[in-house]
């Protein structure tokens, strides 16, 4: 009978739409906009966790949203004017308020869950070999989250029985998701409200550097603050009194106060490093990630092949290992350069998708002029470096003439730069062997001082 009357209530009632518009939402923001999730090693398709980070980081708007459509739905039994027959009748008032309140955790947790599984199906059908146990967690805490806010909204609107209810439920936990929104641009994250309050809020920050996870301490604060907001969302349900219904919000109170004693206060302790995601494989001299491992066939032999080029071109001052770039840093840090090391950076749209000779190329490149101004999705430093680095490989390749490392642009600050460089191109090849080697040498000694030159081409080249 029940399972019966459940099936009436995800056929005839509003709660499915709750479960479209969490779908339908997410996949028309995700798709519709062509965001940086789908740009660098930590796209939303290209990693298990970045993957979960990224659908939880959705919930800045689905919370506020679930939580306004249970409200809605709570509202059914006033607007319906049913209120007082049904308490008259013999069932127990939890047995009326589960169906409904099922039905509509059923619909967003599906919802959501459909959301998440086309994201593993693009991951899985992708070139990833890492699996990582701990992503699965993130997005049981969305679906958590979800369920509890639109069990939640129901019960206030039970309670407070007025059309305004939904719109001001909707607004005041959008506000609390900006207040406590934290970012991830710096080193350590960092947002309005302190660290442990901040993380009252189940949505995350878009993921930017893919070894990051969320600690375990707070999942499982999250996780038992979120299962008191469901529990006070279902009592008000049930309460029929004002006692009873201020006695229902003990639950969220003491969830509340057990999440702020387990989520840590050090923001540094909030998203930590996966250990088994950044640890080292290596083909000879040669690494990358345990994230990154399917990667290592092709870059090994074009690794090689980049590390004899340098050695060909620099001596004994040539770099002697080939090594996937593992530091933390904020958004526009400089990067940790060092001589013996030419570092790689999946997240450099240059090096991301490149193979074979191209490759080759970009690794001499990285090796002679390393860029100490990131070059990723969110930052463009390393663009500017572009120039002097083409100039270096096809030195260093033996090139007739200046290869561009990406097709010059056609904007007439580019078309000045790429003219500056074909100049520097002809002043270095016209030199004398002993006398190139030296500049490339001074180059390279500069690039990897991270001396900022306003002109690199004039600055470490051509003068």
């Amino acid at each position: 009978m029940n399972g019966r009357v459940l099936g009436i209530e995800l056929r005839r009632s509003v709660a499915p739409w709750a479960g479209v518009v969490v779908l339908g939402g997410s996949l028309a923001f995700l798709y519709l906009i062509n965001g940086l999730w789908w740009q660098g090693a930590s796209a939303w398709t290209a990693q298990w966790t970045s993957m979960a980070l990224t659908t939880r980081c959705l919930l800045a708007y689905l919370w506020p949203l679930a939580v306004g459509l249970g409200a809605v739905h709570g509202l059914r039994d006033s607007r319906s004017r049913m209120a007082e027959l049904l308490t008259t009748t013999p069932r127990p008032a939890w047995r009326r308020a589960a169906l409904p309140a099922g039905a509509t955790a059923i619909a967003v947790a599906s919802g959501f869950s459909l959301l998440v599984l086309w994201g593993a199906v693009q991951v899985a059908l992708g070139p990833t070999t890492y699996l990582p146990l701990g992503w699965p967690v993130i997005s049981l805490v969305a679906v958590l989250a979800l369920v509890a806010g639109a069990v939640f909204g129901m019960g206030v609107a039970r309670a407070l029985p007025s059309p305004l209810t939904p719109p001001l439920l909707v607004v005041v936990f959008l506000a609390a998701t900006v207040v406590l929104r934290q970012t991830t641009d710096g080193a350590v994250p960092s947002g309005m409200a302190p660290n442990r309050l901040s993380q009252l809020s189940p949505a995350t920050d878009m993921p930017r550097q893919m070894l990051l996870t969320l600690s375990g301490s707070v999942d499982l604060g999250q996780t038992l603050w979120l299962l008191g907001l469901l529990a006070t969302g279902f009592a008000l349900l049930v309460a029929a009194t004002v006692r009873t219904r201020l006695l229902a919000l003990t639950p969220v109170l003491v969830g509340a106060a057990l999440a702020l004693l387990i989520i840590p206060a050090d923001p540094r302790d909030t998203f930590v490093v996966d250990r088994a995601a950044a640890a080292m494989v290596c083909d000879g001299p040669v690494c990358v990630t345990q994230a990154h491992r399917e990667r290592l066939p092709a870059l090994a032999s074009q690794g090689r092949e980049a590390l004899r080029v340098l050695h060909d071109a620099l001596g004994d001052q040539a770099p002697d290992s080939v090594r996937e770039e593992t530091t933390l840093r904020a958004i526009a840090d400089p990067r940790q350069l060092s001589s013996g090391v030419v570092l790689v950076n999946f997240d450099d749209p240059l090096i991301g998708p490149a193979s074979g000779q191209r490759l080759t190329r970009l690794l001499v490149a990285q090796g002679l002029l390393p860029n100490c101004r990131p070059h990723t999705p969110w930052e463009g430093g390393g663009q500017l470096d572009i120039p002097a680095q083409s100039i270096a490989a096809s030195w260093a390749l033996g090139d007739q003439h200046l290869v561009p490392l990406q097709t010059p642009e056609t904007d007439q600050y580019a078309s000045a730069a790429w003219a500056q460089a074909e100049a520097a191109w002809t002043k270095l090849t016209a030199l004398s062997p002993a006398e190139q080697r030296a500049r490339i040498a001074g180059a390279r000694a500069a690039a990897l001082s991270c001396t900022d030159q306003p002109n690199p081409l004039a600055g470490q080249v051509s003068s």
